[in-house]
């Protein structure tokens, strides 16, 4: 997946779902089987996990096309290497790390780092970079973030840090492009399928009311 299929791919389905915690291969699996089914495809595995690296290979062998996976929680030029020989369609960092950037880039994968301050946006803004992650925007609250995008409303932002249902709206209606949401949405690998559909269905209705849309009936 080229770094522009991706952007597109994520700009429409705005919601990234992040797995932090016990998601080997078959908890993975079980997961994305679940937030298809609810519209969600984009799946972001994170180093600091069980199995990352397999279960996102797991994933991709499985469903193909119809999902993007790729890995958070790089933090180095080394495993961002893995990571991109095992096949991720994105790499997303917590941190701003120019090498990083650079080198991911350089090989063609697409790229969202982790800024919180709009000295990061805008040095990471150019180098190339189209998406930049805010994190973690959730505990600073909604006024932190329409005070970074007044002057910087030209780039690009996926909210993440305690992300919710109901301040994800919010941060889209003040011009959030996507939004990373891990614990909140996903658990930590333990919950239930009926509890994973519940979240997935008020985050995409969520989602929908921000954009206008007409929302579903639970």
């Amino acid at each position: 997946m080229t770094p522009q299929a991706a952007f597109d791919h994520l700009q429409q389905a705005v919601v990234m779902a992040g797995m932090r915690g016990h998601f080997p291969p078959p908890v993975a699996l079980n997961l994305v089987e679940v937030f298809l089914d609810e519209g969600i495809s984009v799946f972001e595995f994170t180093m600091n996990s069980e199995q990352p690296i397999e279960a996102m290979v797991a994933v991709k062998k499985q469903h193909g096309d119809r999902v993007m996976a790729g890995m958070g929680t790089v933090l180095d030029v080394e495993t961002a290497r893995r990571v991109i020989d095992a096949g991720a369609d994105f790499i997303v960092s917590p941190a701003f790390q120019p090498e990083v950037v650079e080198f991911v880039m350089q090989h063609d994968v697409f790229m969202v780092p982790g800024v919180i301050t709009p000295t990061e946006c805008v040095n990471a803004w150019s180098m190339g970079v189209k998406l930049l992650k805010l994190f973690p925007v959730g505990a600073l609250g909604l006024d932190y973030f329409k005070a970074i995008y007044g002057p910087l409303s030209h780039m690009q932002f996926m909210m993440n840090g305690a992300m919710t249902a109901e301040n994800g709206a919010q941060f889209l209606q003040a011009g959030a492009m996507a939004l990373g949401m891990a614990g909140w949405l996903t658990g930590d690998g333990t919950w239930t399928e009926s509890r994973l559909r519940s979240r997935a269905h008020l985050i995409m209705n969520a989602v929908q009311a921000a954009r206008g849309g007409l929302v579903q009936q639970a």
